[in-house]
């Protein structure tokens, strides 16, 4: 097994750091630049930002904060929201981001997956893919899109593989229900996509608990683990996640 990482994820909204339950009723959680800074230290090895309203608003993610926020770390930074065009993937990478993610533009164009993995190198092309549950899609998941608020009669497994066929290097699947919950991955809808997939998978969205961790992994199929509520608001540290993932006997990043 690969070394696991641990991602903390800075959810942005008019310049601060957010964290809702199910997509809505966000509260504030502090300054990027300073909890990118702090996670850091603490030893995340990746870091996410994703600029939550962007396509809801119709706008392009702020460049700005990338900047801000890359310019304090030097661990992977994977910036989401609003990218839709080749361009945008060149301005918010020349803005200090390592890697982008693409979620509803990639379902409206999937031609723009392998455009961008031909521009960029399909290591820098992360495809989100957040999804609800649907018992009429064969994997029991459909995909939504536009913060959640669409769903788009697509099945999430399918959609990852057809993701994996154009090239991207990481698949990103957040599930709705469990989003901001702190009641555990859903793992049901993790497995489901890494099951469909031989790319990396970040398990996404519930993390409360180190058993949690253990389970996105383990039971997910996931061999990156983002986590928001929990870090920002200092139930779990960094530290403790790694520390039990080592005592359980996996592989995990110094």
């Amino acid at each position: 097994m690969n070394e696991i990482r641990i991602m903390p994820c800075l959810d942005m909204k008019e310049g601060r750091v957010v964290k809702g339950v199910h997509f809505v009723d966000l509260k504030e959680a502090g300054d990027p630049v300073e909890n990118a800074a702090f996670y850091q230290k603490e030893g995340a090895d990746e870091l996410a930002m994703l600029d939550i309203a962007a396509t809801l608003e119709n706008r392009k993610t702020r460049l700005e904060w990338v900047k801000n926020v890359s310019s304090v770390i030097d661990i992977p930074l994977t910036v989401g929201g609003g990218i839709s065009t080749l361009e945008d993937i060149e301005l918010v990478i020349s803005a200090g981001a390592d890697k982008i993610s693409m979620n509803s533009a990639a379902v409206k164009n999937p031609d723009l997956i392998g455009d961008a993995v031909s521009a960029f190198g399909s290591e820098k092309i992360t495809i989100a893919i957040d999804g609800r549950r649907n018992n009429e899609m064969p994997s029991g998941f459909e995909v939504v899109v536009a913060g959640g608020t669409k769903p788009v009669g697509k099945d999430a497994a399918f959609w990852a593989k057809q993701c994996e066929e154009l090239g991207a290097g990481i698949i990103l699947p957040t599930s709705m229900d469990g989003d901001g919950t702190k009641s555990g991955y859903d793992i049901e809808f993790t497995r489901a996509i890494s099951d469909a997939v031989s790319l990396p998978v970040i398990a996404s969205g519930g993390a409360g608990t180190l058993e949690h961790f253990h389970q996105g992994i383990v039971e997910g199929g996931a061999s990156i683990l983002l986590a928001a509520s929990v870090f920002h608001f200092r139930i779990l540290s960094i530290e403790d996640v790694k520390k039990y993932l080592r005592e359980k006997g996996l592989k995990v990043r110094l």
